[in-house]
C-alpha cells in the first residue's frame, strides 16, 4: 500500500517522463546509467531505498550544479525527481528539502520541477511552512523570473503555501507585482485570495466562539463542584464541633469511674484474668527461701470490694 505523501506524487510520473536527458553535450555515462537503474527500481521493482542510493550516487558523480548546463543539469534534475518520489514512498518526506539542497546548495538554483514537487509534497503533509522561505527566495530571483514555469510556480506557491498559512497580504502583493499574469489571471487569483481570507476569518470566529463556550462550561462545572465541596466542608465542620462540644461536657470523674468499672468487670469477674494477675504478683514471693518468706500483701488489700451487684 502506498504511503500518503507518495500518493500526492502519483502525478509526478509525468514529471519523471518529461525529465529524461535531452540531446546536448555529453553527459556522464555513470550518472545516466544510475538514473536508468533508479527509475527501474522505483517504477518496476519498487525498491525505494535502492532507488535513493542510485540517485545519490548519480548526483555525486556529476560536477557542481552551478557549472552544469544542458543534459547534465537535466540528469541531475531527473535524479532528484526520482529521489524525491522514492523518499516519499519511504515516508522520509521530512528529509526531502535538505536532501535536495545538498546538491543545489541554495533555493534559487532549484530546477522548477524539483521546486514544484517539494511544494506539492509539503502541502500534502500539511507542512507548507517548510517551503515558505524557499519558495520566496526562488521567486525573488531575477534569473528565475525569465523561466517559462515562473507563472505556474508562483500560482502554486500562493495557493499551496501562502493561503494555508494565512499570508493573505503577502499573496496579494506577490500577485499584483507579477508581470507574467495578464489582467484576467491576476483578477482570478486575487478573487481566490479574497475568498480564502473570508473563509479563514469565519473559521477563526467559529473557533473563538467554541473556545468561549468551552471556557464557560468549564467555569460552570468548576463553580458547581466548588459549591458542593464548600457545603461538604461546612457540614463536616459542624459535625466535628458538635462531637467536640459533647466530649467537653462529659466530667472527668465520670470518665475515670467508667474506666474503673470496666477494669472490675474484666479483671475481678474473669477468673482467668484474676489468676493471671495473682500469679504475676505471687510468683516472686513463692520463689523466696523459707527464711526469706514474708507475708504477701496484695496490691488491692486496702480496697473494699464493690458489692453493689
Amino acid at each position: 500500500m502506498r504511503s500518503e505523501p507518495a500518493a500526492v506524487l502519483s502525478g509526478a510520473a509525468e514529471l519523471l517522463r518529461s525529465s529524461e536527458p535531452l540531446a546536448g553535450p555529453p553527459v556522464s555515462a555513470q550518472a545516466a546509467s544510475l538514473l536508468e537503474e533508479a527509475t527501474d527500481l522505483l517504477v518496476l521493482h519498487r525498491d525505494f531505498a535502492a532507488a535513493v542510493e542510485r540517485c545519490e550516487a548519480g548526483c555525486d558523480s556529476l560536477g557542481p550544479a552551478e557549472a552544469e548546463a544542458g543534459s547534465s543539469a537535466e540528469v541531475r534534475c531527473s535524479l532528484c525527481v526520482v529521489g524525491i518520489q522514492a523518499m516519499a514512498e519511504l515516508n522520509r518526506w521530512r528529509e526531502v528539502l535538505s536532501w535536495v539542497l545538498q546538491y543545489y546548495h541554495v533555493p534559487e538554483h532549484l530546477p522548477p520541477k524539483v521546486l514544484e514537487l517539494c511544494i506539492l509534497l509539503y502541502s500534502r503533509v500539511r507542512e507548507p511552512q517548510v517551503m515558505l522561505e524557499v519558495g520566496s527566495s526562488w521567486l525573488r530571483d531575477i534569473t528565475n523570473k525569465s523561466l517559462p514555469e515562473y507563472g505556474s510556480l508562483l500560482e502554486l506557491y500562493v495557493l499551496r503555501v501562502l493561503l494555508p498559512l494565512g499570508q493573505f497580504e503577502g499573496a496579494e502583493e506577490l500577485v499584483r507585482g507579477c508581470d507574467v499574469f495578464d489582467s484576467a489571471q491576476q483578477l482570478a487569483l486575487l478573487k481566490t485570495i479574497c475568498e480564502s481570507k473570508c473563509q479563514w476569518t469565519q473559521q477563526e470566529e467559529m473557533h473563538s466562539a467554541a473556545e468561549e463556550q468551552q471556557d464557560t462550561t468549564r467555569e460552570c462545572v468548576l463553580g458547581a463542584l466548588s459549591q458542593k465541596l464548600l457545603t461538604t466542608f461546612t457540614l463536616l465542620r459542624r459535625a466535628l464541633r458538635s462531637v467536640s462540644s459533647h466530649l467537653y461536657l462529659i466530667p472527668y470523674k465520670k470518665m475515670l469511674l467508667a474506666a474503673f468499672v470496666l477494669y472490675l468487670v474484666v479483671v475481678r469477674l474473669d477468673p482467668v484474668m484474676a489468676a493471671c494477675v495473682a500469679e504475676e504478683w505471687a510468683g516472686p514471693v513463692m520463689r523466696m527461701a523459707p527464711g526469706e518468706r514474708r507475708e504477701y500483701v496484695s496490691p488491692l488489700s486496702g480496697y473494699t470490694p464493690f458489692t453493689g451487684w
